[in-house]
């Protein structure tokens, strides 16, 4: 019979990474207070009655007209306004959350001024200050590269397995915590992504029923100067709709472009740490 050579993934050890218990809570108690947060200000502060001419009655859409300022002209676009309002105040959250875990993720200090010390480190075998390094470090690829370096030490003293396996239970052991940490940096950035599209569809959405409205206006007019002038007033209230959904979305797409190089430069930094490792430790310890 032939020999059944054990295989690398037979013989290497378990992960030793812990899955990181986070809660994303944030996810949909934000976009809940955002919306409620947006009608309330719709309604008290662009819907304040002392800013128009003619206050309405009515609790949850007062009819209000003839507004005084711009803030309470905002305030007849309609109900679409504070949805609108809401999303952008999604945006100012989820903005605000990403930037604080990134900046954490990014960890203190350069990630390629950090792989180049890890680098020397592992050139003198010196596995202990490359450990400390990491713990300087911190961040995404800090807790990467310390993860890796953890297996990267047992294996130097691992008599059971060839090279071969050994890099590999190192890259497993990599490809572990670099799943535990990729989530925790894509994790919400989805808002802004649909935020970028949907915004602008509603704010459409606002703008054909100011619209309708204003024509509907226009007709019980009968036309005439009078029945101009209504319809003129009900377009540029229309478009505040417009104007609140191209602002939201502009942002978003900025914020999202944004925060998606920066995970980028993460993830390549973590794709170094791997590649610094295994190449490391297969011309080191044959």
């Amino acid at each position: 019979m032939a020999e059944i050579k054990p295989t690398a993934t037979a013989s290497v050890k378990a992960t030793s990474v812990q899955p990181k218990k986070s809660s994303n809570a944030i996810s949909w108690i934000a976009p809940i207070i955002c919306l409620i947060a947006g009608y309330g200000i719709w309604r008290f502060i662009f819907g304040n009655p002392d800013g128009f001419d003619v206050k309405g009655t009515g609790w949850f859409w007062p009819k209000h007209d003839k507004p005084k300022g711009a803030l309470n002209g905002i305030y007849m676009g309609g109900i679409i306004v504070p949805i609108l309002v809401g999303m952008f105040l999604m945006v100012v959250v989820f903005s605000i959350e990403r930037y604080l875990t990134i900046r954490r993720a990014l960890g203190n200090g350069s990630i390629s001024d950090f792989i180049r010390k890890i680098q020397y480190h592992l050139a003198n075998r010196n596995v202990d200050a490359a450990l400390s390094e990491c713990d300087k470090q911190r961040g995404s690829v800090g807790n990467v590269m310390k993860a890796g370096l953890r297996r990267y030490k047992e294996m130097i003293n691992e008599g059971g397995l060839n090279t071969e396996q050994k890099v590999i239970s190192i890259q497993k052991e990599v490809e572990e915590a670099t799943a535990l940490e990729l989530p925790m940096l894509q994790k919400n950035l989805v808002f802004l992504s649909t935020i970028t599209s949907v915004g602008t569809l509603i704010a459409l959405l606002g703008t054909v029923m100011g619209m309708i409205r204003s024509f509907s206006a226009l007709g019980d007019e009968g036309g005439g100067g009078a029945g101009a002038s209504v319809l003129a007033i009900g377009i540029s209230e229309a478009l505040y709709n417009t104007a609140l959904g191209i602002g939201t979305s502009a942002i978003a797409l900025v914020m999202y472009n944004i925060f998606t190089t920066k995970i980028d430069s993460i993830t390549y930094g973590i794709d170094e740490s791997g590649f610094t490792l295994t190449q490391s430790f297969a011309s080191l310890y044959k």
